[in-house]
């Protein structure tokens, strides 16, 4: 190679490390201007809805969704076969205990009765006129014990038809209200054909569910309220009849059944009702609505709305700050913090997710949130 080869190849070897080193050092300029400019911008305030904590009276309560079912209620039904021979009722209407409803065709076993009857009189003078004989030893005890036993089987086949007679007639078990017919004159029924139900409507039962943890404040005699979408406006008293005496193992709750006069026969069997048992005097509890809490594993938190004075324009500036509270009961909308906070704190209702301890913040209750203390199901 020769000295003017090596002197050019030198230069071109610094001309490509000036080019390469200006690249590099541009991009190093760039990106440092551009953190600087983020820097400089700093986190756009993030839109929340808050409210202030409040101190609030509560009575303690729990509030349940029940079942309301019958004091009494059944199927009708025949126990034997056999045709439907007289209706004496009509469908809806209301019974007494022990009315005939149905009759099915009984004359074939009447005429039988008839029958052992005069078998089982029979047997009786049988039975008498040995026993005068046994009296003079003109017969053997065997002869008058086997008159006995003959007089009593006939009696005992006399009252077995009686008994498959009374089942052809169906006669209401409890007074209550009927309701549509099932059968009709001439029908032949079967053992177990359904023919009318009957339900006791006074009183009624409310049986529901209450969590473990509130089993305290459920008590037999305890008066407690209950209301249905199915008659709005109404409210029913009652008070609880019995507990379970055991806890469900797979849910965790005790079963729980409430009584409720119903002499007009609103309620009705089937029907979902909500029910409020109080029990306990009132305390004051700091409440939040229930969107304002985050619910975690490690435990629940809540964002304060703090002041972090003015900005160089002179505009006043807010930031949060993520505090752990512990919470308590819950009714309707709220709940009731025990720990953590202070009635008067401004806290944020709405927005949690995008925020992070002294993240900026501008406040917008345009919106505010749900925090009805005994909200009510509409139906629209």
């Amino acid at each position: 190679m020769t000295k003017g080869t090596t002197k050019r190849m030198i230069i071109m070897l610094l001309i490509a490390a000036l080019v390469f080193g200006g690249i590099y050092g541009f991009q190093l300029f760039r990106n440092s201007m551009i953190q600087k400019a983020i820097k400089g911008q700093g986190m756009p305030p993030q839109a929340v809805s808050t409210i202030v904590a409040q101190m609030q009276t509560w009575q303690p309560s729990v509030e349940v969704v029940g079942n309301l079912r019958a004091s009494s209620g059944a199927n009708l039904a025949a126990e034997v076969s056999g045709l439907v021979s007289a209706i004496h009722f009509k469908s809806g209407a209301r019974v007494k205990a022990g009315q005939v409803l149905v009759e099915l065709n009984a004359a074939p076993q009447k005429a039988q009765l008839e029958q052992l009857k005069a078998a089982a009189a029979l047997a009786q003078q049988n039975y008498q006129r040995d026993l005068a004989q046994l009296n003079v030893q003109a017969i053997s005890q065997a002869a008058v014990d086997a008159d006995a036993s003959n007089l009593k089987s006939a009696q005992a086949q006399v009252a077995a038809q009686q008994a498959v007679i009374a089942q052809k007639t169906i006669r209401a078990p409890f007074s209550g209200r009927l309701g549509i017919r099932q059968v009709d004159m001439g029908q032949y029924v079967g053992p177990g054909t359904a023919l009318v139900n009957l339900q006791k409507l006074d009183p009624m039962y409310l049986d529901f569910t209450v969590p473990q943890a509130q089993i305290d404040m459920i008590k037999v005699g305890e008066k407690i309220t209950a209301y249905t979408n199915a008659l709005p406006g109404k409210i029913f008293t009652g008070h609880i009849a019995a507990i379970e005496p055991q806890v469900d193992t797979a849910t965790r709750n005790i079963k729980v059944r409430a009584r409720f006069a119903n002499p007009d026969g609103a309620l009705l069997p089937g029907l979902f009702a909500t029910a409020r048992v109080g029990n306990g005097a009132t305390q004051q509890y700091i409440t939040l609505p229930n969107t304002a809490v985050a619910y975690n594993p490690y435990g629940s938190t809540v964002f304060i709305v703090k002041d972090a004075g003015k900005s160089k324009d002179g505009k006043a500036q807010l930031t949060v700050q993520q505090r752990f509270i512990s919470t308590g009961l819950t009714r309707g909308d709220q709940v009731a913090v025990l720990t953590g906070l202070q009635a008067g704190e401004t806290v944020v209702t709405a927005g949690q997710l995008k925020l992070h301890n002294g993240a900026p913040v501008i406040v917008n209750n345009s919106v505010p949130p749900s925090n009805n203390p005994n909200p009510e199901v509409k139906d629209e």
